[in-house]
């Protein structure tokens, strides 16, 4: 494997901040398929904590902006994360990114709670409403044997401080309301954070075949709450 591999460089990251992670349930993690790795989300360290956690690159779909501010967009790159396009184009080119990816045995990963927990900062064991497109990405792609993993991470100690100003990031990414305030985007360091596996959860042919009409609806909204119930257990297990 390459030094510079994402894997290596998220290693190597957790390495020299001299983070410890406490790895629970690694055994489900579904070996040599399509993965789609979902989880909370609160520090920029969460993308390279979880491929080392599951041992494996995981292509993120990252905020719009991290693709437009100088240093941040070459870290986004050597990560392997795909940065999502401006809103017009948000989410064809999410699905067709990611879809091409998982049809070739890809792990693509989700943050379902979107930006709202990096620049809020909430308490570590709190989690937000989750977003359905990973539910959507899941049943539309054209993908046998795909499983949604669904991982907790649960910070035990950490540091806090201020990254950006918010008003600065509004400058490379206009169309994101949570930056039109003032304020700074907080920066938050792990420095010792238990990592829980969830149980995969394989999409089955019956539930694509259902993914139309009236159906459709129904069948994501049983995904995203089954998955964000699966982490929110898993977390409280974690901090307490």
């Amino acid at each position: 494997m390459a030094s510079d591999s994402p894997l290596q460089i998220s290693r190597l990251v957790l390495l020299t901040l001299g983070m410890q992670m406490y790895l629970h349930h690694r055994d489900r993690v579904p070996q040599d398929s399509a993965l789609l790795v979902v989880s909370n989300h609160r520090s920029f360290l969460d993308a390279p904590l979880l491929m080392a956690a599951i041992d494996r690159p995981i292509r993120f779909a990252c905020h719009h902006y991290m693709g437009q501010v100088p240093v941040m967009r070459e870290i986004v790159t050597k990560l392997g994360c795909f940065p999502l396009e401006a809103p017009e184009q948000r989410q064809q080119s999410f699905f067709h990114q990611a879809i091409q990816l998982l049809k070739t045995q890809q792990a693509v990963g989700v943050f379902p709670e979107g930006t709202d927990p990096m620049v809020n900062s909430p308490d570590r064991t709190e989690m937000g409403d989750f977003q359905r497109g990973f539910a959507h990405l899941a049943l539309k792609a054209p993908v046998q044997n795909l499983a949604i993993l669904p991982i907790a991470i649960a910070v035990q100690s950490e540091t806090k401080t201020s990254a950006v100003p918010l008003k600065l990031l509004s400058f490379f990414d206009p169309s994101e309301p949570l930056f039109n305030q003032d304020g700074w985007h907080p920066l938050v360091m792990y420095q010792r954070v238990n990592v829980l596996i969830g149980r995969p959860y394989w999409i089955r042919p019956s539930q694509r075949q259902h993914y139309q009409g009236k159906q459709a609806r129904t069948i994501v909204n049983d995904l995203t709450n089954h998955c964000h119930d699966e982490i929110k257990d898993l977390l409280h297990q974690g901090c307490f």
